[in-house]
């Protein structure tokens, strides 16, 4: 009976967390556009704008990391190592979600600021751990909430390795920090144009409690 009961629960488990998964946004269409991005998923937008007041990384930045690490894909984590060609092998890390976070910096950012039940696969999350993150870099290393490219290198090298200037020798670190800041830009331009649409767009938020 027990042994029963065990096997009822974890099938629950997966079913749950297959749930999870099956019901998470679909990628946006349009990821060349912070616009069409936020039209898809407007609650983004006040998750990204909610990390922005709490941490100081700009909207854009975030979603320029997000759209960098994982597409906009919710539960993607690094392929698996092939062993002889074809037998699945372990991960090359623990990376996972939105912003790609892995196991000890997300248990240290939930610690921290993020709580017991934030999740990787959630946006909510994601975007406050990349504020978070980013903050930590400015007060560690200095780097400017307004510099992208040295923001996104720090994120990936970590404050130690940023530090010592491990990215350097890293062509694709090179190259990928150079896309999140022309992204970034981007994102910025373009989320001037049409922040409006965003902001009070719900019945509740009005006047003067909520300004476009």
């Amino acid at each position: 009976m027990a042994i029963r009961l065990r096997m009822i629960l974890v099938m629950m488990m997966v079913a749950t967390f297959s749930g999870c998964a099956m019901f998470a946004p679909s990628p946006p269409q349009d990821q060349s556009n912070i616009c069409e991005i936020f039209r898809e998923q407007p609650g983004w937008y006040d998750h990204a704008r909610e990390s922005e007041q709490r941490w100081g990384t700009p909207i854009a930045t975030q979603m320029a990391f997000i759209q960098q690490e994982s597409s906009f894909r919710s539960h993607v984590r690094p392929p698996r190592k092939r062993i002889l060609g074809f037998i699945p092998g372990p991960r090359p890390s623990s990376a996972k979600g939105y912003a790609q976070a892995q196991d000890p910096v997300w248990g240290e950012y939930r610690d921290d600021a993020g709580g017991l039940f934030s999740r990787r696969t959630h946006m909510k999350h994601a975007t406050d751990f990349i504020g978070w993150y980013n903050a930590r870099t400015h007060r560690q290393v200095g780097v400017s909430l307004g510099n992208p490219e040295h923001l996104y290198l720090a994120y990936h090298e970590g404050a130690g390795g940023y530090r010592r200037g491990s990215h350097r020798g890293k062509p694709q670190v090179l190259r990928s920090a150079s896309q999140v800041a022309a992204r970034a830009s981007r994102y910025q331009n373009q989320l001037a144009a049409c922040e409006a649409e965003f902001k009070c767009r719900r019945f509740y938020q009005v006047w003067p409690f909520c300004r476009a």
